[in-house]
C-alpha cells in the first residue's frame, strides 16, 4: 500500500510507504510543536499587519493555532506518520478546525524558514534553562567550597602527588569552568536569536511582509540580512553543540575525579545510598554510577558534535533535506546536557561525603611538600636549581631510608645545608605549605576566600540571559 503526499499535484503517484517512514520526521519534530505554534502565530499577525490577509482571517488562524496548542497539551492531539512533519501536522489540523481559511496560513513562508525559525525559538529556550541549570551547580561547589576551606587534598599532576591543595580551591577550579560554560551560552545565543522567518524557501517572497515585525513580536535580536544564508545556516546549532560539549568535557573530567576518590585506592569520599548502587553478585559493592554514566554520556554529545559537522561541510546552498538530521542532534544533546547537570548536582548536594580524616592523612604520607624546601632555602638565599636539585638528593635517599621530609632529624637538615633551622618542620607542613600558596589564585587560605566571596558575587548578580 502506497501513501498518498501531502505537498503538491506535482505528483502522479504517491509515496512508497518505507520511503514515506524514511522520509518522515513527526517521531521526533513533535517536539517542536509548542515553537511552531507560536511562530505560526506571530506569522498569522504579520500577514494581518501587511493586509495579506484580512483582519477576520488572522484572528481565525490564531484562534486555531492556540486550540491546537490546548489539544496537544491536553494529549488529544497526536499526529502519526501519515503527517510527515510537525509543520504538516498543524496546518492539517488547522484546516481541519477552521476550514479553507487554514490553508492561507502558509502564504509568504517555506517549510525551509518556518523550520529554521521553530529550531532557533526551541534552542533559545533550552539555553536558558540550561544556564540556570549551570548556576545550581555553581552554587552547590560553592556551599561545599565554603565548608572546606581548610580541609587539604592531594594535588596531582600526571595523576602523580604533586602538592597539597586546599580543597575547596580544588572545587572552585570546576567553578570557574562551568563560570565558562555560562558566558558562553550567553555568547552563542546572541546568535540564535536572528531570525530567518521570511527569507522563504531559498529567495526571500514576492508578497509584502515585513519581517522585522515578526522578530519584534518573537523577541529575536534581529533578521538574517541574506535569505540563502537564513535557511541553510546551522553555525548557531553546531555553536551550541561546540558549547555543550565543552560542559560535558567540565563534567566528565569531576566525573573522573569523584571515580578515583571512591575508590578503595583513594577513599575520600564516601558515596550515599541515594546516588549509588550495588552489584548483582558482590554483595560489599557499591558503586559510581552517577559520575560513571556522566562520563559514558559525553561521547554521545561529541558524536552530535561530529555528525553535524561533516553534514554542513559538503552542502551547497541553500537547504538540503540533510538539514533534517539537526534535530536529533539538538534534541538529544539538550536533553543529555540537562540530564547530567541535574545528576551531578544531586550527587554533589546530596550523594557523597569527603572523608576529611583520610584527606588530612592523605596529604601527610608523600613528598610534596618538596618544593616548600627548595623554596625554604631559596628564600635565604641559595639560588633556587641548586636548591631544587638537592632537595632532590633529599628525596632520593629519604625513599631509600623508608622516610619522609618530616621524619628528617634537624641535626640530618642541617647536614644537608647550614641554611636550614629549626623552623623547617613548620615550613614543610602540610597546612603551612597550602597556607603559604598566597599570590593571587592560588590555594592559600585567604585566596580562597577571596575566590569564594567573588564567586558569590558573580552568581548573585540578576545578569541578563543575553
Amino acid at each position: 500500500m502506497t501513501q498518498q503526499q501531502t505537498w503538491s499535484q506535482r505528483f502522479e503517484l504517491a509515496l512508497h510507504p518505507a520511503i514515506a517512514r524514511f522520509n518522515a520526521s513527526i517521531s521526533f519534530d513533535i517536539e517542536l510543536i509548542e515553537y511552531d505554534l507560536t511562530g505560526s502565530v506571530a506569522h498569522a499577525q504579520m500577514l494581518t499587519k501587511c493586509g495579506i490577509i484580512s483582519p477576520e482571517e488572522g484572528e481565525q488562524l490564531v484562534a486555531g493555532l492556540e486550540q491546537i496548542r490546548q489539544e496537544y497539551r491536553q494529549g488529544k492531539f497526536n499526529p502519526g506518520m501519515e503527517a510527515e512533519d510537525v509543520h504538516f501536522a498543524v496546518e492539517h489540523r488547522l484546516v481541519e478546525i477552521i476550514g479553507d481559511v487554514g490553508k492561507k496560513l502558509h502564504t509568504g513562508r517555506s517549510r525551509n524558514d518556518q523550520v529554521g525559525t521553530d529550531t532557533r525559538l526551541y534552542l533559545r529556550d533550552q539555553i536558558q534553562q540550561i544556564r540556570q541549570q549551570l548556576r545550581e551547580f555553581q552554587s552547590v561547589l560553592l556551599d561545599i567550597a565554603d565548608n572546606h576551606v581548610e580541609t587539604l587534598i592531594p594535588g596531582y599532576t600526571h595523576l602523580q602527588r604533586a602538592q597539597p591543595l586546599s580543597l575547596a580551591h580544588h572545587l572552585l577550579a570546576y567553578f570557574q569552568m562551568a563560570q565558562r560554560d555560562w558566558e558562553r551560552l550567553g555568547d552563542v545565543w546572541k546568535r540564535v536569536n536572528i531570525s530567518p522567518l521570511g527569507c522563504g524557501a531559498l529567495a526571500g517572497t514576492t508578497f509584502p511582509i515585513d519581517r522585522h515585525y515578526t522578530a519584534q513580536l518573537l523577541d529575536f535580536d534581529s533578521v538574517y540580512a541574506n535569505s540563502l544564508d537564513g535557511v541553510s545556516d546551522r553555525d548557531f546549532a553546531i555553536e551550541f553543540l561546540c558549547a555543550a560539549s565543552l560542559i560535558m568535557v567540565h563534567l566528565s573530567r569531576l566525573s573522573e575525579e569523584i571515580i578515583l576518590w571512591a575508590s578503595e585506592e583513594f577513599g575520600f569520599v564516601t558515596l550515599k545510598d541515594s546516588c549509588a548502587t550495588g552489584s548483582s553478585i558482590m554483595p560489599q559493592k557499591k558503586n559510581p554510577d552517577v559520575p560513571e554514566l556522566v562520563r559514558g554520556k559525553t561521547g554521545r554529545v561529541f558524536g552530535h558534535l561530529q555528525a553535524l559537522l561533516v553534514i554542513m561541510k559538503g552542502l551547497p546552498l541553500a537547504y538540503n533535506k540533510d538539514l533534517q538530521e539537526d534535530k536529533e542532534a539538538l534534541f538529544d544533546s539538550v536533553k543529555t546536557v540537562k540530564a547530567c547537570l541535574e545528576a551531578m548536582t544531586i550527587l554533589l548536594r546530596e550523594g557523597l561525603e569527603f572523608r576529611t580524616q583520610r584527606l588530612a592523612q592523605a596529604v601527610c604520607e608523600d613528598f610534596s611538600n618538596a618544593t616548600d624546601v627548595a623554596d625554604y632555602l631559596a628564600a635565604r638565599g641559595v639560588p633556587f636549581r641548586e636548591a631544587y636539585n638537592l632537595v632532590g638528593k633529599v628525596v632520593k635517599t629519604s625513599i631509600a631510608a623508608g622516610k619522609l621530609l618530616k621524619d628528617l632529624t634537624l641535626e640530618e637538615w642541617k647536614q644537608l645545608h647550614p641554611a636550614f633551622a629549626a623552623d623547617i618542620y613548620e615550613a614543610i607542613s602540610p597546612r603551612q605549605v597550602v597556607a603559604a600558596r598566597n599570590s593571587y589564585g592560588g590555594t592559600g587560605f585567604e585566596q580562597v576566600r577571596i575566590a569564594l566571596s567573588h564567586a558569590r558575587t558573580q552568581i548573585e548578580i540578576n545578569s541578563p540571559t543575553k
